[in-house]
């Protein structure tokens, strides 16, 4: 795949992950809808992550690479989910959502954030 294909992949899982993660967030937790759609939105942040490690970093400094700093995000996506799962899974609620909080604030809202920077893709599409 290309570079552009792939962002549009990346894009078309990480969109509906927010808005399930948002909708995850603000609304009950432990009924069979947030179970339900906990899976799913774990499920497309996997895959997302996934999809981004083939996605050389074009802005700031290459690690090991072709990966950015941005890719770090990725990482905790690969450990966060699984961690989240496997504690939800033995009951510990607490780890469970301080998994998904993290998932969320970091490799959504953070990561994010710094696709409009400039020189990053996001932030020419938007603002030229």
């Amino acid at each position: 795949m290309t570079y552009l294909q792939l962002a549009y992949f990346h894009l078309a899982t990480v969109l509906p992950a927010f808005l399930i993660g948002t909708y995850l967030l603000a609304n009950r937790k432990g009924t069979p809808a947030h179970r339900l759609l906990g899976k799913v939105y774990m499920t497309l942040m996997l895959i997302t992550a996934l999809a981004t490690l083939f996605m050389a970093a074009e802005v700031g400094p290459i690690i090991i690479g072709h990966f950015g700093y941005v890719h770090l995000f990725s990482l905790l996506v690969l450990y966060a989910v699984p961690s989240a799962y496997i504690a939800v899974r033995k009951g510990n609620i607490a780890k469970h959502k301080r998994s998904m909080v993290l998932l969320y604030i970091g490799a959504i809202l953070l990561a994010g954030v710094f696709t409009f920077m400039p020189g990053r893709m996001m932030h020419t599409w938007f603002f030229g």
